[in-house]
C-alpha cells in the first residue's frame, strides 16, 4: 500500500500537537534561579536528549543539564557555555545557556522539520559500510556526497570483512579501488577478528570523528572492540528485510585511550539528499571538478548533450562509469522526491 501523503492541515496539527508536548515537558522542568546557578564555563555535550543533554566540563567531569528555550538547536560535539546548580534538582545538575558557533557540522533533512544537525565539530566522517548488508557503492556515494558539501573530510571503512572468502575479497577490493583512486582512504576491518583495528583506531588520534552508515553495518561492534569496557549495545541483521535493526538511540561522544573523540550517531538506513541542488550533488563528485566547466553548453545535464566533458572523461577512463552512473542515479531520485513533496504541499 502506497504511503499516504499529509496535507498541509494535518502536517499543521502535527506540529501543533509536538508543540504542545513539548511545553508539557518544559513546564515540568526545574525552574531554574540566578541565585541557584554557579559562574558560567565551558563545556562540551557528549550526549543529547530529547529535552536535556550531557555536558563534559574540563575535568572530564559529565553533568547532565537543562536547556535554556533560547536555544534552538543543540547536538553532540557542541561547544557550550553553561552553569553547574547549587545543587541536584531532579537528577538535573545545571542549566546550558550558550553555543559557541560552529567549526562544522552535518546536517540531515528532516520531512518536518527542514534542516536538521545532527553532530556539530567534526573533523573526519567515518563510511562505516560492511558485506552484510550487502555493499552498496550508490549509498557510499550519496555519504560522499554529504562530507563533500560539508568540507569534512572522509575515509571508507569496510566491516565484516571475516565473512569474505578470498575470491569475493579481491572482487571487494576491486570495488573499493573506485574511491582510493579518487584519493579517499579505505580501510577493510573486521571488528570480530580485530584485523585492521589498529589503523583505524589511529585515524581517531587528532580531533573528532564521527560514525555514519546504514543501520547493521556493525557500528556498534566496532565501538566494543575500541572500547570492551563499554558493552555497547549491538543488533543483527533482520533475516526478513535483509536491514540492519537500530541499536544506537542517542548520539554520544567517546574520548579514546590514544587522544581524540569518537561520536556514535543512530543508524540511518536512507540518509536524504533532497535538501541540495543539482550543482551542490554535482560537486559532491570530486573527480568531476577538473572537467566542471568545460562542456560545450552552460546547461549541459551530462547525459546525452553534445561534446559533454563528463561523459567524454568517462569515455576516456578519467571518470569511473560506476560513479557516474550513481551520480545520475541519485539526481534522478532527488528530482522525483522533490516532485513528491511539491505535490503533497499543494494537496
Amino acid at each position: 500500500m502506497a504511503k499516504r501523503k499529509l496535507t498541509q492541515n494535518q502536517k499543521r496539527r502535527i506540529q501543533a500537537n509536538r508543540s504542545k508536548t513539548l511545553h508539557r515537558h518544559q513546564k515540568q522542568d526545574v525552574e531554574w534561579q540566578d541565585e541557584m546557578l554557579g559562574e558560567t564555563q565551558d563545556g562540551r555535550i557528549v550526549t543529547r536528549y530529547a529535552s536535556h543533554a550531557d555536558v563534559e566540563n574540563a575535568h572530564g567531569e559529565i553533568f547532565r543539564c537543562n536547556l535554556r528555550r533560547t536555544l534552538s538547536s543543540l547536538v553532540v560535539g557542541d561547544y557550550v557555555i553553561w552553569r553547574e546548580g547549587n545543587e541536584q534538582l531532579q537528577g538535573i545538575s545545571g542549566v546550558i545557556e550558550g553555543v559557541y558557533p560552529r567549526k562544522s557540522e552535518i546536517l540531515r533533512p528532516d520531512y518536518y522539520d527542514g534542516l536538521k544537525p545532527i553532530a556539530a565539530n567534526i573533523d573526519r566522517i567515518i563510511i562505516v559500510s560492511a558485506v552484510i548488508p550487502a555493499l552498496s557503492l550508490n549509498i557510499i556515494d550519496r555519504y560522499l556526497v554529504m562530507c563533500e558539501n560539508a568540507k569534512i573530510p572522509a575515509t571508507i571503512v569496510l566491516n565484516k570483512v571475516d565473512l569474505l572468502d578470498a575470491k569475493s575479497r579481491h572482487e571487494v577490493e576491486e570495488q573499493l579501488k573506485i574511491y582510493q583512486d579518487i584519493g579517499y582512504e579505505v580501510l577493510l576491518v573486521s571488528a570480530k577478528t580485530g584485523e585492521n583495528m589498529n589503523a583505524l583506531t589511529s585515524l581517531f588520534a587528532q580531533g573528532t570523528s564521527i560514525f555514519v552508515g546504514q543501520s547493521g553495518v556493525g557500528k556498534s561492534s566496532l565501538i566494543n572492540q575500541i572500547f570492551p569496557d563499554l558493552n555497547v549495545l549491538t543488533g543483527d541483521v533482520s533475516e526478513v528485510s535483509g536491514l540492519g535493526q537500530h541499536t544506537t538511540t542517542s548520539s554520544r561522544l567517546y574520548h579514546l585511550p590514544q587522544g581524540g573523540e569518537l561520536i556514535d550517531s543512530p543508524g540511518i538506513r536512507e540518509f536524504g539528499l533532497w535538501h541540495l541542488t543539482e550543482t551542490q550533488i554535482t560537486d559532491g563528485y570530486r573527480e568531476f571538478h577538473d572537467f566542471l566547466g568545460t562542456c560545450k553548453f552552460r546547461d549541459c545535464k551530462h547525459l546525452t548533450d553534445p561534446q559533454c566533458a563528463l561523459r567524454e572523461a568517462v569515455e576516456a577512463g578519467k571518470i569511473n562509469p560506476i560513479r557516474f552512473e550513481n551520480y545520475h542515479r541519485l539526481l534522478t531520485s532527488l528530482s522525483e522526491t522533490k516532485s513528491q513533496r511539491h505535490f503533497s504541499s499543494d494537496i
